[in-house]
């Protein structure tokens, strides 16, 4: 995705959509969108910045679609630097540089996916050369087919509400930092849908509006940087009805943790005194304090807001005891007509366990974070082609580092640098357990499935902890967070072939190393199995030039 205000000539990242998607069906509706990506000057923070703008928006648009519509993505590259999305049987275009090439400056590409058993809310964002910290990002919801049942009336409206922290500095200057070794230190401030807001300030138009007596679906995403947020409303309750693509247990709330790259979705009624209110979100597990504001306004109402706002809880056990209390709804359809509590993901033997763990050190005096002591570099043709064309050796080596980290590995913070890639077994049922022995919370977000966060805990993993997973309605989601000083463990099968990248939703740690992939190949090289590589798929590095191998046969 985009960066800044470099004169010199560079690509568009790929933009990473956070979902599971399909190459584009012809038998179901097509929705055509065409982005124009620049640079624009917008102050978030009352001080005037370049930002990324899609369509002259800043954050950019909602992209809102319903489960199985095909859609055709236009992106017209306007950056001075190159510019993905998570897809089912489709990593080509999984918007990561381990898999498709970028999009070079006064070019454009065009993304073909479908939206296939999804339902949701999700967020894309650019993932190349921390562009993201520039912008770039925005909402996507997918809406269920009108003849599969929703656990909830239809809400009167539906908002897209981006929290996130953010820094003053352009991107450019903050990847130069990093690229020196020297970490970035705590944000300038959080924003809530590209505005920190300002309490008490009554010439302050409001971000949404609600009629009394309605009800609103609020979809709210963490698209920042470095920090949990927690998000609450001013007088108002909010009903948890769906994380991730997935249909929660209801269930009331005063405030919400949502980590690094997570998306949670409620319900909010309009019962109060009719005025405006503020939604607030605030810091979690820092020693420092910041927040944004925005206001709801009630239709015909007369009251101010109150600059009294609620305050966020203070302890991250506070943020594991909400976490157990998420529950997957067994009875409601998603995308499909069956239940969701069909999928009987706890009577299925674990046939491997991987076990990372997060950690960070210096190399040549340069600050590096790692996964098991490796700290992933990008080879400059992607990870994805190279194995496609049989040249996988010449790019990569399979399995760097062992399936759990190196007892020794705190004591010596010895770290290697270069590409990081698991084999996994096509279609084995596996359990991923994160190790956090660091004392901030982790984010982690695996692309192209969504998986069974089955337990966290503090302290350290052993196979004696299983009988403490919760094995009958765990929320199936796509990121997890890690408190400091514990575990989680989660549950998949590796089903959907691909190449895979698993990392940390801290952009800072993603830059810097904390990510690998999971190459999962299909033996019987089918189309059942995934889908070849698209004729518009861009090429670069080693495999540009050369023939395509025979493509994969039904």
């Amino acid at each position: 995705m985009g960066r800044r205000k470099a004169v010199v000539a560079s690509a568009l990242s790929p933009w990473l959509i956070s979902m599971v998607l399909m190459v584009a069906q012809a038998e179901d509706p097509y929705l055509f969108f065409t982005w124009n990506v620049t640079y624009g000057t917008r102050s978030p923070l009352a001080v005037p910045q370049q930002v990324i703008l899609i369509n002259g928006q800043f954050p950019g648009p909602n992209l809102n679609t319903t489960t199985n519509n095909n859609i055709v993505l236009n992106v017209f590259n306007n950056l001075d630097e190159p510019s993905g999305i998570q897809q089912r049987k489709n990593s080509w275009h999984d918007g990561t540089p381990g898999t498709m090439c970028p999009i070079q400056p006064g070019t454009n590409f065009t993304y073909r996916f479908q939206v296939k058993d999804q339902i949701g809310s999700f967020h894309y964002y650019p993932t190349l050369g921390f562009q993201k910290a520039a912008g770039g990002f925005g909402g996507l919801r997918v809406n269920s087919r009108l003849l599969i049942p929703v656990p909830f009336a239809d809400p009167e409206d539906d908002y897209t509400v981006l929290i996130g922290d953010w820094y003053s500095k352009s991107h450019v200057e903050l990847r130069k930092q990093l690229d020196n070794g020297v970490p970035l230190g705590k944000p300038n401030g959080v924003l809530i849908n590209g505005k920190q807001g300002k309490v008490g300030d009554d010439s302050e138009e409001p971000l949404f509006v609600m009629k009394p007596g309605k009800t609103y679906r609020y979809r709210i995403c963490n698209v920042g940087l470095k920090n949990s947020l927690n998000f609450r409303i001013q007088g108002h309750n909010m009903k948890l009805v769906e994380i991730e693509g997935s249909h929660t247990q209801q269930a009331m709330y005063e405030s919400l943790d949502i980590h690094l790259g997570q998306c949670y979705s409620v319900l909010v009624t309009a019962d109060q005194e009719p005025r405006d209110y503020y939604m607030v979100a605030s810091t979690r597990f820092t020693k420092y304090h910041s927040q944004a504001t925005g206001r709801i306004r009630y239709t015909n109402g007369k009251g101010k807001a109150s600059p009294i706002l609620p305050l966020a809880p203070t302890s991250w056990a506070w943020s594991l005891n909400q976490f157990r209390t998420f529950r997957w709804n067994l009875t409601a359809s998603a995308a499909r007509p069956n239940p969701q509590g069909s999928y009987k993901y706890g009577q299925i033997n674990i046939i491997r366990t991987i076990k990372l763990a997060n950690t960070n050190g210096y190399v040549n005096g340069k600050l590096r974070y790692a996964i098991n002591g490796a700290s992933y570099v990008d080879p400059t043709t992607p990870l994805k082609l190279a194995e496609y064309y049989n040249i996988a050796s010449k790019v990569f080596k399979y399995d760097t580092i062992a399936d759990e980290p190196n007892p020794d590995l705190e004591k010596t913070q010895k770290i290697n640098l270069g590409p990081v890639v698991l084999n996994a077994t096509f279609r084995n049922f596996v359990e991923i357990i994160f190790e956090n022995h660091e004392k901030s919370v982790q984010s982690w977000h695996l692309n192209g499935y969504s998986f069974f966060p089955v337990a966290i805990e503090v302290g350290q993993w052993s196979p004696e902890k299983r009988k403490n997973y919760n094995l009958l309605d765990t929320v199936s989601r796509y990121t997890i967070q890690v408190y400091p000083k514990s575990w989680a463990a989660i549950l998949l099968t590796f089903d959907n072939a691909g190449m895979w990248q698993i990392r940390s939703e801290s952009l800072e740690r993603a830059y810097l190393g904390q990510q690998l992939y999971v190459s999962v190949l299909s033996p019987e090289r089918s189309l059942r199995d995934e889908y070849n590589m698209p004729e518009w798929a861009l090429v670069c590095g080693l495999v540009k030039g050369m023939p395509k191998p025979e493509p994969y046969t039904i």
